[in-house]
């Protein structure tokens, strides 16, 4: 463990003796990561290792307003070309339109606590469609139990056209191996975490190792992106910021840091698969999220997949979501800013009217002026860029700066 903090002072992150990074003049960083994702999302080509970096570092990205902007370019989407919406006619016909209908409805805790029932309803149909809409056009793909879970994250932050490109697009890359006819290619997954503890704490590992507890107490963290088992929709939203902007197997790097930070309580636990199972598969719900995606961060730079797959049990099998994740970073580098893809919808369809994003309204225009003087005010030099293209951003984001 001394190896991972010294790593942890080196990658640039404050540790405190315990190992939890110190927050330290907040306010500051967090206006000066609007800024500098206001300043990423508007080059061209878009900086796309700054936003990455913007939503793994503390605190993620901060906001939804924030998320709307930043999520489709982490998966490379241009928002002006969505899809349509799905037609409902067909889906009754669909294989899997039984299985995800009861998924569905059980799926209240999902949403917002105080939400209306006829809201809700209304949500859950589209997430019904989105579902169905994303199976039909990509045979490919086989549904599970657990993946509406993934899907109502992005359609209650995104709304449901923009979710059907992303999980269309996560569907076919950091999901994919979830997404197979049988179980095979999850259980590959799965069987990262042991080695990736091997190698952090032997202890540990020998310790669950002689339980012969396995993994499966973690699948239901990987194939649901942890929304599954997380109460606070907060705590989700900010591992989606860190799983979009990492590898896809970053998930399984989070799930051993939690093993480890439990470290204490599994060595106390009986040494029986019954126990062990039962302990870890009960996920505690005050979780020090930030040290723990700082520790996972690091543990992946330390033990990299391509290191663990020298282990005898994951050179058996190719994986594609990892096989395929190298030419999809590479395709998020070359995405225009979103000001240039209005400009050339324009030209090649001059009769279709395009709406300011995000709603804003001329009268507005004061309020954007106000928040950039806030701005300059506060970081001096650092903020004129964002006065060059203040009208590109709802003042609901400049107004976060405050």
């Amino acid at each position: 463990m001394k190896k991972v903090k010294k790593h942890l002072q080196n990658t640039g992150f404050q540790v405190t003796g315990n190992g939890h990074i110190k927050k330290g003049e907040q306010e500051s960083r967090k206006r000066q990561k609007l800024v500098e994702v206001h300043q990423a999302l508007n080059s061209d080509p878009v900086d796309i290792e700054t936003l990455r970096r913007a939503a793994i570092s503390e605190g993620g990205l901060l906001t939804d307003e924030i998320r709307r902007k930043v999520w489709p370019k982490l998966l490379s989407i241009n928002i002006y070309e969505l899809p349509a919406k799905p037609v409902k006619d067909a889906r009754e016909n669909h294989k899997d339109y039984n299985q995800v209908l009861l998924d569905v409805r059980r799926s209240m805790r999902r949403f917002p606590k105080g939400m209306r029932a006829a809201q809700r309803e209304v949500l859950q149909e589209q997430l019904i469609d989105i579902i169905l809409d994303v199976l039909q056009r990509n045979p490919q793909l086989h549904y599970y139990q657990g993946y509406h879970d993934i899907v109502v994250t992005f359609l209650l932050v995104v709304g449901e056209r923009m979710s059907i490109a992303m999980v269309e697009r996560l569907s076919n890359h950091h999901l994919r191996d979830f997404m197979d006819p049988t179980m095979d290619s999850t259980k590959h997954i799965l069987n990262y975490l042991m080695p990736i503890l091997e190698q952090v704490d032997p202890e540990l590992h020998s310790f669950m190792q002689r339980a012969e507890v396995g993994t499966i107490f973690a699948l239901s963290w990987l194939i649901t992106w942890y929304g599954h088992v997380l109460l606070e929709f907060r705590h989700v939203l900010r591992l989606y910021d860190f799983f979009l902007a990492s590898h896809p197997l970053m998930a399984i790097y989070f799930a051993a840091v939690i093993v480890l930070h439990r470290e204490q309580e599994v060595k106390s636990c009986e040494c029986d698969m019954a126990s062990l199972h039962h302990l870890l598969s009960q996920i505690p719900q005050d979780l020090p999220y930030e040290g723990l995606i700082a520790h996972a961060h690091t543990l992946f730079s330390m033990y990299p997949p391509s290191l663990l797959e020298q282990r005898a049990a994951l050179q058996s099998r190719k994986s594609i979501t990892i096989n395929s994740f190298k030419d999809f970073q590479m395709a998020t580098l070359k995405q225009r800013p979103d000001a240039v893809l209005r400009r050339q919808l324009r030209q090649r369809s001059p009769a279709l009217p395009v709406a300011p994003e995000n709603g804003q309204a001329s009268g507005t225009s004061q309020l954007i002026k106000v928040a950039v003087w806030g701005i300059s005010a506060t970081l001096g030099a650092a903020a004129l860029a964002v006065a060059q293209t203040a009208l590109d951003w709802a003042p609901e984001f400049l107004m976060q700066l405050f």
